[in-house]
């Protein structure tokens, strides 16, 4: 008969690894390249729209 262990606890967090960190750059950059033009796209919508409705 085996004796029972105690639970193990999850070691302390380890600061992210190099391919973690390139990961979120990526990730960061991938969304800058989308939500930049996008932002600027929506913008340019705002401004037109309100040329056209006011005159």
């Amino acid at each position: 008969m085996t004796t029972p262990q105690p639970p193990t606890t999850t070691p302390p967090s380890t600061p992210p690894s190099d391919r973690a960190r390139g990961r979120r750059a990526l990730t960061v950059f991938a969304w800058l390249w989308v939500g930049l033009p996008l932002g600027y796209g929506v913008y340019e919508l705002v401004h037109k729209v309100t040329q056209l409705f006011r005159g």
